[in-house]
């Protein structure tokens, strides 16, 4: 099973707006995402500074998504 990769929050907006997700609204420093079909999740964005593996791990847990669809995603 590949590792999580390092991903900024800006990539990972893009990313998740590629597959139908889409922005409800912003509170300070967190973007509220979610889809159609009742997916959503929160988006921490700190300038300069990585998700870490513990909020990016979860943020796939609250999407649905695995580890290969992000990162066939991410590309």
């Amino acid at each position: 099973m590949p590792k999580l990769p390092v991903v900024r929050a800006k990539n990972l907006i893009k990313a998740l707006e590629k597959i139908g997700f889409y922005r409800v609204r912003q509170s300070g420093s967190h973007l509220f995402l979610t889809h159609k079909d009742g997916r959503c999740t929160t988006i921490p964005i700190h300038t300069n500074h990585d998700i870490p593996n513990g909020t990016f791990r979860e943020i796939l847990n609250d999407l649905k998504i695995s580890k290969d669809e992000i990162i066939n995603i991410l590309k």
